[in-house]
């Protein structure tokens, strides 16, 4: 089974609080992955902020096409 992202919450210091579609909840912590080329815009708190669950792909995702997968956002980072 293909675990999901069901919900997804900016919180202070680029940390999302996730829920997926399994039940599991928790937060990741992006301040330590590599942020490389188009991924950089995500340093900037407003941009951080607007983050939105895309039902087509499963997983948080930010304006100009920009997503993580939902393995990434898995990963122990709570």
């Amino acid at each position: 089974m293909t675990v999901t992202v069901a919900e997804v919450r900016p919180l202070e210091g680029m940390r999302l609080w996730l829920r997926f579609s399994d039940g599991t909840e928790g937060v990741a912590d992006l301040s330590g992955l590599p942020l490389p080329g188009v991924l950089e815009r995500l340093k900037d708190p407003a941009f951080f902020r607007q983050v939105r669950l895309d039902p087509e792909t499963g997983t948080a995702a930010w304006p100009g096409g920009i997503d993580l997968d939902p393995l990434v956002l898995r990963r122990p980072h709570y």
